[in-house]
């Protein structure tokens, strides 16, 4: 049995990642001749075109884009038993690719990577902020932050912290509609929605024993906990936020906690990494730092939120 061509894919995941045969030479310190050449030499050798070329861009083709994310993950042991070999060195330097939710990231993961950059000032952290959920392995990113309750997933989860959810209104708008006092009240208010899903996800609550599920109806429907603040402080209505999206805006008065007896199913923080165990000592430093900054910071908000 031959060896699999670990040039040819290395330098095609370069050239899919970067989008150019000059761009991928660069990176992989190599002249352009070369990585053409091996690119080619491993689409003969496998019987399909990975890239379509032109004068002015280069593509992935159909083929190129299922292989692709073998491609990357192939790369990325490689890479991660290379500087394992080498040992873990105190001079941690490279790319990391993190993902993360944006109302999560921009609120509380500043303190905490400004805090490893400062450890590690030679590692370089490509940051990506989205509600959507991304395809670690098929986006070439090292680690992913999320906020839910995990499913079956391939993916390497370390369960950080528990996040805290409120139901939350103005203090004009209660007193305008009056005060739910059972879950089951919300639908006579204007219940905003909030998730990542579709607009109809019930709200659950439990109490000892006792369950209740409420449809959202108000009139708006986010994916994003930021924009809908501005709306409730403004007495448009009720919603169930994560605490850390809404404790500023509790701390000043503009919403307060309601139906504070009730709970929500309880979501956690969990730390996402590609399925290969092999990784870089620098994407290993910055899962512990994570994982242990960002334990403490949940915690407090909890604590808070307990105490309210």
């Amino acid at each position: 049995m031959s060896l699999p061509d670990y040039e040819g894919w290395a330098c095609f995941a370069a050239v899919a990642d970067s989008g150019s045969f000059t761009a991928a030479a660069t990176s992989l310190g190599m002249s352009k001749a070369s990585v053409s050449k091996a690119v080619t030499r491993l689409e003969t050798s496998l019987g399909i075109a990975l890239l379509h070329r032109s004068s002015r861009v280069v593509t992935v083709s159909t083929a190129g884009e299922r292989l692709l994310g073998e491609a990357q993950a192939m790369v990325a042991a490689a890479t991660a038993a290379t500087e394992g070999a080498r040992g873990d060195r105190a001079d941690l330097a490279g790319p990391i690719r993190l993902a993360a939710p944006m109302s999560f990231g921009i609120k509380v993961l500043g303190g905490p990577i400004a805090a490893f950059l400062d450890l590690h000032p030679a590692v370089e952290i490509e940051v990506m902020l989205s509600d959507a959920r991304h395809d670690l392995v098929a986006e070439g990113i090292d680690l992913g932050l999320r906020i839910a309750t995990m499913e079956d997933s391939s993916l390497l989860a370390r369960t950080i912290a528990p996040v805290t959810a409120s139901v939350i209104a103005s203090p004009a708008y209660l007193e305008k509609h009056g005060t739910p006092r059972h879950p089951l009240d919300l639908a006579g208010h204007r219940l905003i929605g909030y998730g990542h899903r579709e607009r109809a996800m019930p709200l659950r609550f439990h109490r000892g024993g006792e369950e209740a599920t409420v449809i959202p109806t108000g009139p708006l429907f986010a994916n994003n906990g930021d924009i809908m603040i501005p709306l409730l402080a403004a007495g448009g209505g009720v919603a169930v936020l994560p605490d850390f999206i809404a404790e500023e805006a509790l701390a000043q008065g503009e919403v307060v906690r309601i139906l504070t007896e009730w709970a929500t199913p309880q979501a956690f923080l969990h730390l996402l990494s590609p399925p290969s165990r092999l990784r870089p000592a620098r994407v290993r430093a910055l899962a512990d730092h994570l994982v242990e900054t960002l334990k403490r910071s949940c915690n407090a908000v909890v604590k808070t939120a307990s105490t309210a």
